[in-house]
């Protein structure tokens, strides 16, 4: 076990997680690049890509609380180390592996438990450890800005590298990117020195049975599942829909999603500095409906590529703005000692709707021609999450003393 005589300075922390962060969403956000050249290359429909993701998803999700497990209990150092070595291997993988059945497996559980031990949910419990409270709702909006970051920085790098070096040779690239820059940064994510406590303590399986017995968590658990289903819909989606309509320059494509990149960093930040402020369920009932008004206005306007870049901007400070409010309410309510392994029971719920969302894209487009079913699913299910998350009481939970047998 990695040892810390010293915690780390929350700046340490920041600065280590927010790389991390930056790399392992600022590679998966691009994923939605490779649908065309790979599909093409293979001879397959987008379908087959499409479930690839949407397992990648899912997995990601499963992996979440297990990997939030390892992360309370044995660090976050370990668990991003394991992380970064399983996303060599996922985009290797991606790259080398032609047969669909193969490809869509190992993609999405190479890539999911990747992404469970090196995205928000293994890396929120040692920031949520390491700020004071009075900071660790901005805290949380600073890592998500990170990840937001890392789109809007890596979005122009993987769309030249697949057209100048490949699709295949990309995926080289980024794999040992990856290592190359998460194992030592991991490093600088040393746990806090455990706060000896006499007594009998909570344990996961207590942690984990209180949490969905406690409604305001339930709550959470179902505006996270739209979360994730509007957020990969459209990041996977994206470019091949603009095609579809007539904007055949791919550069507006990288421009759009680089864009919500770009505006994510203002959002995420702000989101979590507002989180310190005003109550943070009216914070992301205003984010969910404002993401209908967003979407709405979009597919009723004409498109061109200026509509695209104002309405890609606009998503952008929605994007993942919802991060450090849904964290910084599971801390709020349950505190910081299982924050890894319930944060990543959320995102669980926001997987499979990441899931649904990326599947249902590529089955109802292959079935109907057109997208937009999908985009009505929604705006429905947007509306439904802003009512959702109005009667969550983010009051911390009050326990009965625990009582040694």
């Amino acid at each position: 076990m990695f040892t810390a005589r010293q915690s780390p300075s929350l700046k340490t922390v920041l600065i280590a997680s927010g790389v991390i962060l930056t790399l392992a969403m600022g590679v998966r956000h691009g994923f939605g690049f490779w649908l065309q050249p790979i599909s093409q290359a293979h001879g397959w429909t987008r379908e087959t890509y499409s479930l690839a993701l949407a397992l990648q998803n899912l997995m990601w999700g499963l992996f979440g609380p297990f990997a939030g497990m390892a992360a309370d209990r044995y660090g976050t150092a370990r668990v991003v180390i394991v992380g970064a070595f399983l996303y060599m291997a996922g985009l290797l993988w991606m790259a080398l592996v032609d047969q669909p059945t193969l490809f869509v497996l190992g993609t999405g559980v190479l890539i999911g438990a990747a992404l469970a031990c090196t995205a928000f949910g293994a890396i929120s419990g040692i920031v949520g450890r390491i700020a004071p409270e009075s900071k660790r709702s901005w805290a949380f909006g600073l890592s998500s800005a990170a990840g937001s970051f890392g789109q809007f920085l890596l979005m122009p790098v993987e769309q030249q590298l697949i057209s100048h070096a490949g699709w295949q040779t990309a995926f080289y690239v980024l794999g040992a990117l990856v290592v190359v820059v998460m194992v030592p940064m991991a490093f600088f994510l040393r746990e806090p020195a455990a706060v000896k406590t006499t007594g009998p303590q909570q344990s996961i399986l207590e942690a984990t049975r209180e949490a969905f017995a406690y409604g305001p968590f339930r709550l959470l658990l179902a505006g996270y599942f739209v979360c994730g289903f509007q957020l990969v819909f459209i990041g996977v989606h994206m470019p091949a829909y603009l095609k579809d309509r007539g904007l055949a320059d791919g550069n507006v494509a990288v421009m759009a999603l680089a864009l919500i990149g770009l505006f994510n960093i203002v959002g995420s930040y702000y989101a979590g500095k507002l989180g310190g402020t005003f109550p943070k369920r009216y914070l992301l009932s205003s984010i969910y409906i404002s993401r209908v008004v967003v979407i709405g206005l979009f597919l009723l306007a004409p498109l061109t590529s200026w509509s695209v870049y104002v309405f890609s901007a606009a998503m952008g400070l929605l994007w993942l703005s919802t991060v450090p409010l849904t964290n910084g309410v599971i801390a709020g309510i349950f505190g910081v000692k299982y924050l890894s392994m319930l944060s990543g029971f959320v995102f669980l719920s926001h997987q499979i709707g990441s899931f649904l969302g990326v599947w249902l894209g590529g089955y109802l487009y292959t079935r109907q021609g057109s997208y937009d079913g999908v985009w009505g699913i929604t705006l429905v299910l947007g509306v439904a999450a802003a009512l959702i998350n109005l009667p969550i009481n983010e009051k911390p939970i009050v326990r009965l003393p625990l009582v040694a047998v």
